[in-house]
């Protein structure tokens, strides 16, 4: 019996058994993910409905498969699906990075922005658009670059004898905080040119157009592609790595290979929205809570409620404080904040 079946009582033990045996099953999974790309699709149809102008879902069907050259036609082509689609492509990139990254490290806390993976690709993106704007085309493998770099970082300052959670978080943070340090002596060093990215360190969808698809759409389909490959290798990395290199994984070679995919769907993200955080984090862990722990089918769920949170969290920030439009990130924060310290107090009491 677990230590939480003996604190609750049998009847809470009872209801726990039968809450994992549901989520074993096929038929409940599949219903989950059906039950998701419903609300990632309500969830696109809705954001493209809201905004200044209201378009009835109705009108918003037809501009979609009618060739009108009406005004709604091209509010909808140009303005409102272009924004949406890429609202959901990074809301999939980041939630499938923070599902990997927890997989990889063994650590419910690890996220993009958490343990500095974000701040990475947000450094180098800042020294090509503050610092040499005119390398701003290499902004995606740039922003790659310092989120693996960091990635590694931390990876090798928290290990000693072996990955600890703790540790983890703790060198996360530390890295994180020197890498805020170069970003915060770049806008200082080019003061003329921070108002262009003050958007960027909040993380938004404003102005988002089918350029910046064009710029993340290969790199979510790579990432996605890849991460579904390993779904096998995430599930026996979570059993340890004795266990994992019992069953023949490399396990080292393994990691970096997944850690280098997680850092591409973050950095991909970051360098079309800029800092939006609290997506790797809050997703991955309602989604293990509703269907299980199994890759196999964490990955197309984590994949679709990301895409859908980050599409409704826009909606919000559109409509919530009408006609002014507020940066999507400042919702996810609002969100994930709370959910941030829940976790961390969930954490320090099964330590006791």
């Amino acid at each position: 019996m677990s230590q939480t079946e003996a604190a609750l009582g049998p009847a809470a033990g009872h209801d726990e058994r039968a809450s994992r045996t549901l989520r074993e099953r096929t038929a409940y999974r599949l219903f989950v993910l059906l039950v998701l790309a419903a609300l990632g699709f309500l969830a696109f149809l809705v954001s493209i409905s809201l905004g200044a102008l209201r378009i009835p879902v109705g009108e918003v069907v037809r501009s979609l498969f009618t060739d009108t050259e009406d005004i709604t036609r091209q509010i909808v082509w140009n303005i409102r699906l272009p924004r949406t689609i890429v609202g959901g492509l990074v809301g999939m990139s980041l939630a499938l990075s923070g599902a990997v990254l927890q997989g990889v490290m063994r650590n419910p806390l690890a996220a993009p922005n958490i343990i500095g993976v974000s701040a990475g690709a947000a450094v180098a993106a800042m020294v090509l658009l503050v610092a040499l704007p005119q390398f701003s085309f290499l902004l995606t493998p740039g922003a790659f670059i310092g989120a693996f770099g960091s990635t590694i970082l931390i990876y090798l300052l928290a290990w000693k004898n072996g990955i600890k959670p703790m540790r983890l978080v703790l060198a996360g943070v530390a890295v994180s905080a020197f890498l805020g340090a170069i970003t915060n002596t770049l806008m200082i060093f080019f003061p003329e040119r921070v108002q262009g990215v003050i958007g960027f360190m909040v993380g938004g969808l404003i102005a988002r157009t089918w350029k910046h698809f064009d710029v993340i759409w290969p790199y979510a389909l790579a990432g996605l592609t890849l991460v579904s490959l390993h779904a096998k290798q995430l599930n026996i990395l979570m059993l340890g790595d004795e266990v994992a290199t019992g069953l023949g994984l490399r396990v080292e070679r393994t990691r970096m290979i997944l850690i280098a995919v997680a850092s591409l769907l973050a950095a991909s993200a970051v360098s079309v929205v800029g800092l939006l955080g609290f997506v790797g984090l809050i997703v991955p862990h309602i989604v293990r809570i509703i269907i299980g722990s199994d890759y196999r089918y964490l990955i197309p769920a984590s994949a679709l409620f990301g895409a859908a949170l980050v599409m409704a969290c826009d909606i919000v920030a559109r409509v919530a404080f009408d006609p002014v439009e507020i940066p999507v990130g400042i919702i996810m924060a609002a969100l994930g904040a709370p959910f941030f310290l829940y976790l961390l107090r969930r954490g320090f009491r099964s330590e006791a």
